[in-house]
């Protein structure tokens, strides 16, 4: 059978959108989840506490999750091309900037603020808007490709960061990372923006749909918004603080680091799954699961005192790795299906500001906790609780057990507008 060569043309296209928005994806990701490695060497050169350390991390995670709504809006106004450059200067430009640092307020500004509005900019708001415009079908599988990202980043970026830290310091390696990834922005504001944006599938920017204002006001959005806060706060509460408690418990410090990316780099291979059978079975199902999965990693590392070290971290990085992000897929398949339309970049950024709230409360409390006990129990007490209230978000709130069903026709008709079988619900 021939193939129509136009279509043969936009399946290539296709691809090369998503392995462009993976990779950037990657940079924003990899950059954010490496901080955890540079949380030792920065509080003992700058003789800072370990609350006020991870409360850059807190800003950090807080911007990236509040810069969705502007990333979102701005998107689309402006487009991609500005987006991804503008995120791209200010994500190394801050961590270039930071390695000639040294009081806490001056991090806040330039990991924290120009840090986090960068890798929102270059994330998954922007990454969302044009997968929606390529692929139908398999949509969950696409965003879950693209949202791997996060295990490459971490996989690639945290043991890079314990060799350079190693090899120049710390201020060192942030300066190296850093003018990298202003010279990327040259690279990326030369790619073809107008042929990346021209999707077949209906554009974020059509005339119907719900606006920003109107999916505020619905139950399914605060569920998605929840979703995403919990999580976050269960996972972040202890991942920002685990290669110190690594490494506090025996382990070298660039074991350590290389055992977060392998974890990170797991994560590869639960989205990608996770991504497929979310096409195909209950998506509240498979998310349920992944916590379960979350869970066994935890309290696997919370034991590593008493158990053989080489299991618990075997454990650990199998079961957390295996299910980290894997959330994150499948909040914005259930959100793209719900608010496809005009305003679905923007109604996406504002809901993953869930996730960046929920880091930035997981992982300052986590700090203030240690501080105050001196271990780590309490944190991970938070973690499970945390853990527990997303997955009753995902089973209890009806909105969330309609869209996460397989084969639900034509969410959008919520909405008031009967437009048949919408082959995006997957």
């Amino acid at each position: 059978m021939n193939q129509n060569p136009s279509t043969h043309r936009s399946g290539v296209v296709a691809i090369a959108v998503l392995v462009l928005v993976f990779a950037l994806f990657m940079l924003a990701r990899g950059m954010i989840e490496t901080w955890p490695v540079f949380l030792t060497p920065v509080q003992s050169g700058l003789a800072w506490s370990r609350a006020e350390v991870a409360s850059v991390y807190s800003v950090l995670m807080m911007t990236f999750g509040l810069g969705g709504i502007i990333t979102g809006l701005a998107h689309d106004r402006f487009g991609p091309r500005a987006i991804y450059t503008v995120g791209l200067l200010l994500l190394g430009g801050g961590y270039f900037a930071a390695s000639r640092l040294d009081s806490v307020w001056q991090f806040y500004v330039a990991i924290g603020i120009c840090g986090g509005l960068g890798a929102a900019a270059i994330g998954m708001v922007p990454a969302q808007a044009l997968i929606s415009r390529w692929f139908d079908r398999n949509l969950a599988a696409a965003m879950a490709f693209a949202s791997t990202g996060l295990g490459f980043g971490t996989l690639c970026l945290a043991p890079l960061s314990q060799v350079l830290i190693d090899a120049f310091d710390w201020r060192g390696a942030l300066e190296i990372i850093g003018g990298t990834i202003v010279v990327l922005a040259v690279a990326v504001i030369l790619l073809p923006w107008q042929r990346i944006s021209a999707g077949p599938v209906r554009p974020s920017g059509s005339s119907d749909g719900p606006s920003l204002l109107e999916a505020a006001k619905t139950r399914a959005f605060w569920a998605l918004w929840g979703a995403f806060f919990a999580t976050s706060v269960g996972m972040y509460a202890v991942s920002l603080q685990s290669v110190t408690y690594m490494i506090e418990n025996g382990m070298d410090p660039l074991d350590a680091a290389t055992a977060f990316g392998v974890a990170g780099g797991l994560s590869i291979v639960g989205m990608l799954v996770t991504g497929i059978a979310a096409d195909r079975w209950d998506r509240r199902v498979i998310a349920v699961l992944s916590y379960g999965l979350s869970m066994i990693g935890l309290l696997a590392l919370f034991l590593m005192p008493q158990l053989p070290v080489a299991a618990a971290i075997l454990v650990f990085v199998t079961c957390f790795g295996l299910s980290l992000g894997v959330r994150s897929p499948i909040i914005a398949t259930l959100s793209a299906q719900l608010f496809r339309g005009r305003g679905m970049a923007s109604i996406y950024g504002s809901i993953q500001t869930g996730q960046g709230v929920g880091a930035a409360v997981g992982t300052w409390i986590a700090g203030v906790l240690f501080d105050a006990t001196g271990s780590y129990g309490a944190i991970f007490i938070l973690s499970f609780t945390a853990l527990f209230v997303a997955i009753a978000l995902f089973w209890l709130v009806q909105e969330m057990r309609v869209a996460g069903a397989r084969n639900q026709k034509n969410q959008a008709a919520n909405w008031g507008s009967d437009r048949g079988s919408d082959p995006n619900t997957g």
